[in-house]
């Protein structure tokens, strides 16, 4: 494929994209776009340092090269080792919502690689591979590597036309939808939703590959009738939950892992609207928004990362990969031994629910303004100052071990932080 028509074919990273219906749009998401040539925003002009940019500069260099893989790889397995994801965060989404749509189907799903601040999306049979790449003040970048004999690193501008927009907040974001099936009545088309962890699980991953098991909880995930957002088909008549092996739908070995895990994708919802806050919120300080505006879209953002609204989980919830194990490792602990990235996986995602992404550069690098606010607000809310009904959900026991855990670990808090 030509370097130009790469800059295009990236139009998509994380998730279900393309044709999305948006759902109700409410305060952020009300904004259309935020004007990214602001003086104060400058996207596409100034300096950046997201993990590709400072990838592209040792590439450059010399200091480390893209090796190809066999087997129709090319440069992914090489690519994810410089940019440290690990493979068995894995995520396969048939539905056709990529600019590489006629190459993505049911049995040539599009793989989803990521860590906190990159993801990698790769597709069969293309040349292209997909990335999207936290910057810590200019937020989401989008590139394309083009598997050739010399590999090269483009920016793909073309991503902007699906990756900004209401869903993102109004900013060049992330996203991840569910392409839900026509109606009984087949009056209706089908549709795609935006789903992170406030989604019951019942309305998510429609168009996606899901190993693991939730017991009696269903989900939309391996219903292969669900590839058009537009024209899906009906619900599926055969089996399509608590799969743990997805050989019976495609060849597994053309791919790194053969998993599509159920918590790799649980954790990639709440991280897509994560960052898509911190960028949004961290803008609009420095497009100079007052206080009445920016306290309460600090309070949103508290309320996401505290997950106040976190839809329960009712059964248990397993994967079948290791990314169970791994992401856990992947964080601070204190000297008890406890991480952020914990999971609980019985009743909700994760067993201290505070957001692990307050370790990110994207948090540390919002404007001082903003973070002040956040950790004057946390530390109201975790040390029981704050009693609203919106944090009511959280323990005293809970706000005590996130409180000790954050003080323990995390880097530039305030002095009156320090126990």
């Amino acid at each position: 494929m030509p370097r130009r028509a790469a800059r295009t074919v990236a139009a998509s990273l994380i998730a279900a994209l393309g044709i999305v219906t948006w759902a109700i749009a409410q305060q952020l998401e009300d904004t259309f776009y935020i004007p990214l040539d602001d003086p104060a925003i400058q996207y596409a002009q100034r300096p950046l340092d997201d993990p590709v940019a400072r990838l592209e500069k040792r590439l450059q260099s010399g200091a480390v090269k893209l090796e190809t893989a066999p087997n129709g790889l090319g440069h992914l397995p090489s690519l994810l080792k410089l940019l440290d994801v690990n493979p068995d965060s894995q995520a396969l989404v048939f539905s056709k919502t990529s600019t590489q749509n006629d190459k993505i189907g049911p049995r040539t799903p599009r793989a989803i690689y990521f860590n906190d601040d990159v993801s990698v999306g790769f597709v069969r049979d293309s040349d292209v591979l997909e990335i999207a790449s936290l910057d810590p003040r200019q937020g989401v970048q989008f590139y394309a590597l083009v598997n050739e004999e010399q590999p090269v690193i483009t920016h793909a501008e073309g991503c902007l036309r699906c990756h900004q927009g209401p869903v993102t907040l109004g900013i060049p974001g992330l996203v991840i939808s569910s392409v839900h099936p026509v109606s009984q009545t087949r009056q209706e088309h089908g549709n795609s939703f935006m789903t992170d962890h406030r989604t019951p699980l019942s309305a998510r991953w429609g168009g996606w590959y899901v190993t693991g098991t939730t017991g009696s909880q269903t989900h939309l995930g391996n219903n292969t009738n669900l590839v058009d957002p537009v024209r899906s088909g009906p619900p599926s008549t055969q089996p399509t939950q608590n799969l743990t092996s997805l050989a019976d739908f495609f060849d597994t070995s053309r791919y790194l892992a053969p998993t599509s895990d159920i918590v790799a994708l649980m954790t990639l919802e709440h991280q897509v609207r994560m960052i898509n806050l911190m960028v949004r919120i961290g803008w609009d300080a420095r497009l100079g928004a007052a206080p009445e505006t920016l306290n309460p879209e600090i309070e949103q953002m508290l309320k996401y990362m505290l997950f106040a609204d976190e839809e329960p989980l009712r059964e248990p919830v397993k994967g079948v990969s290791t990314f169970t194990e791994t992401f856990p490792r992947r964080g601070p602990r204190d000297t008890q031994g406890r991480s952020l990235r914990d999971f609980d996986l019985k009743t909700r995602l994760f067993r201290y629910p505070l957001s692990y992404m307050i370790y990110s550069p994207a948090f540390d690098g919002l404007p001082e303004k903003v973070r002040d606010r956040v950790y004057q607000r946390l530390y109201e809310i975790l040390t029981g100052k704050d009693t609203s009904k919106t944090f009511a959900a959280l323990t005293l026991e809970t706000r005590r071990a996130i409180f000790e855990i954050v003080s323990a670990t995390k880097q530039g808090l305030p002095d009156y932080w320090r126990l």
